[in-house]
């Protein structure tokens, strides 16, 4: 792979970049201090910033030549909250947070790719290079929507890209269709009627309920769900009753948990399927259920006209190291929100092999600064390419 020579030249300052943002991890609409760099670094380098989108979100305008097509690159800022357990030089300093998803690597990519595309605009058009709070569950991206990021900066496309790990940092994959599947919580609460343990027949039980019930629920996917529809349905937290108080037959049962699609039909299909399963069991056993379905991530498809663009530039960079087969996740990630505005495509970038079996969100996970190269390298070939002067 060949990386243009003044990208090569800033490899090291953006991996002492990325190591400064790991060891300070903010978590989401809290990163100031992240926003604060990126908006100097972008102001430094001649780029329009635009503060306050979303919170803490940052956005940079870069208008080059009379092109009018205008396209968005977005990078996720955010940390969670969870301890470093590795030891690294760049620890995090911040007990309780870390960049255990690499959106530290993220921002550091998009602002390479910013300072090289101001030091050589070539290419005529508009980018907006938007850094995105609270990627990880607090809703930055719907926030930034919401706030009018598309009336205020309206793109023609927009690209998302995530790192990971399993792929060489040379690989990259770019694939049309489902990408990331919507991610959605949901909570019942089985309302029965308390008494003594040793006489049940004068109460109601909402613990059996509740055991049906998670017995029952795997057959929505199993059973309900077209088997050539992916699908999950995950209980991940049962709140009952008292380990001090083991004679005690509670009042209530608090079931919560997740629940994963990749198309919209299925995805109310899952909303209507736990609530008519929870239903029927309280009917069962003559209790009362509460049923709330949170409607929080929708699905990212990679549209086909984006999808395309975007492979041009990625066989630019990587040659024969793309790969155009590569299987969804059933993770979620609120570029979603970005990509119902406009159309979109998220790529998934090589962080080399998982380290320690090192995954996404593990308290020893790490972003691999190698990968830094090809990823400007990407992103502001997209750019040339897609906004190429005539």
């Amino acid at each position: 792979m060949q990386i243009k020579p003044d990208i090569a030249a800033d490899l090291e300052f953006l991996t002492s970049l990325r190591r400064d943002l790991h060891q300070y991890p903010e978590l989401g609409f809290e990163e100031t201090r992240t926003s604060a760099i990126v908006a100097g670094l972008l102001e430094e380098a001649g780029i329009q910033v635009t503060l306050g989108l979303g919170g803490t979100g940052v956005v940079g305008t870069l208008q080059v030549g009379s092109g009018t097509r205008v396209i968005g690159l977005r990078a996720d800022m955010d940390a969670l909250a969870m301890p470093e357990m590795a030891d690294r030089a760049h620890k995090s300093k911040i007990d309780g947070k870390m960049h255990a998803c690499g959106h530290d690597g993220h921002t550091a990519l998009l602002l390479g790719a910013a300072r090289h595309l101001a030091r050589t605009r070539n290419f005529s058009g508009t980018v907006h290079f938007i850094f995105q709070p609270a990627e990880e569950g607090r809703g930055g991206a719907r926030r930034m929507v919401e706030d009018g990021l598309f009336e205020k900066f309206p793109c023609d496309a927009i690209y998302g890209l995530h790192n990971m790990p399993g792929l060489d940092p040379e690989e990259i994959a770019v694939v049309e269709g489902p990408q990331l599947a919507s991610s959605d919580s949901w909570r019942i609460t089985f309302r029965g009627t308390g008494t003594h343990g040793a006489k049940p027949h004068l109460g109601k039980d909402p613990i059996t309920a509740a055991g049906t019930f998670l017995s029952s629920l795997q057959t929505i996917v199993g059973r309900v769900i077209d088997p050539l529809q992916p699908a999950v349905v995950s209980a991940c937290s049962v709140q009952a009753g008292n380990p001090e108080a083991l004679n005690v037959i509670p009042d209530t049962v608090d079931i919560g948990g997740t629940a994963r699609a990749y198309s919209a039909d299925v995805r109310d299909q899952l909303e209507t399927e736990i609530g008519r399963l929870a239903k029927g069991t309280a009917a069962m056993y003559g209790i009362a259920v509460d049923y709330n379905f949170q409607r929080r991530i929708p699905p990212v498809v990679n549209d086909r006209d984006a999808t395309r663009r975007a492979l041009a530039a990625a066989r630019a960079v990587f040659g024969n190291k793309v790969r155009t087969t590569f299987p969804p996740s059933t993770a979620g990630d609120d570029f979603s929100f970005f990509a119902n505005e406009a159309p979109g495509c998220y790529v998934w970038l090589g962080n080399g092999p998982a380290v320690d079996g090192a995954l996404h969100h593990n308290t020893a996970y790490d972003f691999n600064d190698e990968a830094i190269g090809p990823g400007v390298s990407f992103w502001s070939t997209l750019v040339e390419q897609e906004l190429a002067s005539s």
